[in-house]
């Protein structure tokens, strides 16, 4: 509602009553004053002379301007300070006063209005008293004064108190109605946090089993296919051969427990109440997976893998290594058995350069394939398209710098940094 009444956003004549109980309110105040102005209007008619007719008629129409209240409490008081001199409208002035001082008029025009309210009361109240010749001059100053004072200033004092309440009240809802749209913003954000968590998880867990499955599982295909080229020629080694498949066979069934260990051990039973919360849970949960994770200590056994695999491959280390986190340690590893697992499904025959460099502040690996042979069989071990993606994604997720693509001699080399701080 504005500081006239007017109700805002409505189509069509603005109504002025936003509840139906005011419209019954303002309906009685207008009967009420109709009955009063009226009856004062018979009293005007008189005294000017007037067919009675003519004064009740202007007392109803008077009496009947209160019903605007709402809407031109201006207007209202304004009409009431007009008829002050005719002794007519006394419920008039005193509702439209307090109308006025409860609405959002400005204060100075309040206070201009409630002056002159005040002024022609009080000059009303003294043509009228100041007649009687027994009445002292004094007596009738103050009594025009006192009257004056209690037909405007409570009505005035009143309608302010209502009027700062009412904005306290529409303050407090909107803040409350703000802080509700705050914490449904920060809910709808908290769960798009705890979506993208679980994203990331659910990435950072298929890229894990690809770099378990893929590795092992295309070392036992190469041993199986050795196994089935020397099983008559060779049973001695086709007996070895075949120990290793179940070696290998046997380490991925471990890694694939601890990954599906952590995953039902980040598992909740019960959901978390507060959305924060939620996400912080949902983030949480794989923090302490990289502990379990492979080492660089490692590599030494997964070259020797490829090598039992029939790859020639060559280690080749420099610097001093260090204890470095567990997150770069794994990534480092994973970066290698990937390239090696690309050696087998993409270069079958090729020499494979594996190379290690402790540095200050960083540790950097490269793997490197020569051409192929062309004396060795293609595995047929399926490819994805996501070893490459993988890779570089560990990297950069640490800060690292991925770099991969074919050399000059037709072979092909993966080179990957990462900080170890």
């Amino acid at each position: 509602m504005t500081g006239t009444g007017e109700v805002k956003g409505r189509a069509g004549p603005p109504s002025w009553w936003v509840r139906r109980r005011d419209l019954w309110v303002d309906l009685t105040l207008g009967a009420l004053s109709v009955v009063e102005c009226g009856w004062e209007g018979v009293l005007f008619a008189r005294e000017a002379g007037l067919p009675t007719a003519v004064g009740v008629l202007f007392g109803i129409v008077v009496g009947a301007v209160i019903v605007l209240r709402r809407r031109w409490p201006i207007a209202v008081v304004l009409v009431g300070i007009a008829v002050a001199p005719a002794a007519m409208g006394f419920l008039l002035g005193v509702v439209g006063l307090y109308t006025l001082a409860s609405s959002e008029v400005p204060r100075r025009i309040i206070a201009t209005l409630t002056s002159m309210s005040l002024a022609a009361t009080f000059a009303v109240m003294y043509m009228r008293t100041r007649g009687d010749v027994e009445a002292d001059p004094t007596l009738v100053v103050v009594l025009s004064g006192f009257v004056a004072v209690a037909l405007t200033v409570p009505p005035v004092l009143f309608g302010l108190y209502i009027g700062a309440r009412r904005r306290l009240m529409e303050s407090l809802q909107e803040r409350a109605d703000s802080l509700e749209r705050e914490l449904s913003l920060l809910a709808d954000r908290a769960e798009e946090r705890a979506e993208w968590a679980r994203t990331e998880e659910r990435t950072r867990i298929a890229r894990e089993m690809h770099d378990v499955v893929a590795h092992r599982v295309s070392l036992m295909v190469v041993h199986a296919a050795a196994l089935e080229a020397v099983a008559l020629k060779d049973p001695a080694r086709a007996v070895k051969n075949a120990a290793l498949v179940g070696d290998m066979g046997r380490q991925a069934l471990t890694e694939l427990r601890e990954m599906l260990g952590v995953l039902r051990a980040a598992e909740k039973p019960k959901p978390v109440p507060a959305p924060v919360a939620t996400t912080v849970a949902v983030t949480a949960a794989p923090a302490g997976s990289f502990e379990d994770g492979p080492a660089l200590v490692e590599l030494d056994t997964l070259v020797g893998q490829s090598r039992t695999a029939g790859m020639t491959v060559e280690m080749v280390v420099h610097g001093e290594g260090a204890a470095y986190a567990a997150e770069v340690e794994q990534t480092a590893y994973r970066v290698v058995q990937e390239a090696l697992t690309n050696c087998h499904k993409h270069a079958p025959g090729a020499r494979v350069v594996v190379r290690l460099a402790h540095r200050d502040g960083e540790v950097a690996m490269q793997v490197e394939n020569g051409p192929c042979d062309g004396t060795s069989a293609e595995h047929g071990l399926p490819s994805g398209g996501n070893g490459l993606v993988g890779m570089r994604e560990r990297v950069l997720g640490l800060g690292g710098v991925f770099v991969s693509g074919p050399t000059d001699e037709g072979g092909f080399k993966v080179s990957a940094v990462l900080p170890v701080r």
